[in-house]
């Protein structure tokens, strides 16, 4: 398995996923022109994709979505963000399950607790047994989603912000109380602890991802993992890789 991070933040997230010949997307949060592009860039054919898969229907994460028209891929989304998701050709619109197989790849969906109607985390296993867990906008993880992301070989996990900075920002008292919600974005920390449960220190590629560009720093929210990770006696490039996208 093959995962490449084509985007990541507030300003969209593209998230390509390849085993054996077939490639799935996980969310399409960029312009269309700028997802081929980036496509082409890790050798990947924008009309070769099996499938577009979409974790909520906020504009970072759906934003590419004529892609799917141009290339006739079936999108797959909960129904819940059906309603908010639209121009996508009816005949390529698929109501996520909890499991659905697409060629090489099972993939189970968990809950995630973000202020959008339905919004979802997957977790992909290919033939081979390879296995991603994507956790992106989220306010808290659970143990439902501990328990559904846990033996990944890959975690992409949204370390959104540091609290201290989001106290100091110049954002409005409403949107700071947005983010800091159960229905927000997580901390450094919340991740920290997050990994802290899954990580066995088997050679895990951790992808730490959706960093705000005002309330983090990638130094810091990377740090803040291999603490977190240290204390369980796990060392980067040791026990596992670490990457801020």
């Amino acid at each position: 398995m093959k995962v490449d991070i084509l985007a990541s933040g507030s300003g969209g997230n593209v998230i390509a996923v390849r085993s054996s010949g077939n490639t799935l997307l996980v969310d399409v949060g960029i312009a269309k022109t700028k997802i081929e592009k980036r496509l082409l860039e890790v050798g990947i054919r924008p009309d070769s994709i099996d499938a577009i898969f979409i974790t909520h229907a906020h504009s970072d994460h759906v934003k590419g979505l004529s892609l799917a028209n141009k290339y006739r891929i079936p999108v797959f989304a909960s129904e819940g963000e059906w309603k908010s998701i639209k121009g996508v050709d009816p005949e390529l619109k698929r109501i996520m399950t909890s499991n659905q197989s697409i060629n090489n790849f099972d993939i189970t969906t968990f809950n995630v607790h973000h202020d959008a109607f339905e919004p979802i985390g997957y977790s992909i296993i290919d033939k081979f047994g390879d296995k991603v867990s994507v956790c992106l906008d989220t306010g808290k993880v659970d143990s439902e989603m501990i328990e559904t992301m846990k033996n990944s070989n890959f975690f992409i996990m949204e370390s959104n912000h540091e609290p201290a900075m989001l106290e100091h920002s110049k954002y409005p008292n409403s949107v700071k109380a947005r983010i800091l919600s159960n229905i927000g974005h997580l901390s450094n920390k919340q991740t920290a602890e997050a990994l802290s449960k899954l990580i066995k220190g088997t050679g895990e590629k951790i992808f730490l991802t959706h960093l705000s560009s005002q309330n983090n720093l990638p130094e810091l929210a990377k740090l803040t993992t291999i603490r977190a990770l240290n204390k369980k006696g796990f060392k980067p490039e040791i026990d596992y890789e670490i990457e801020v996208c």
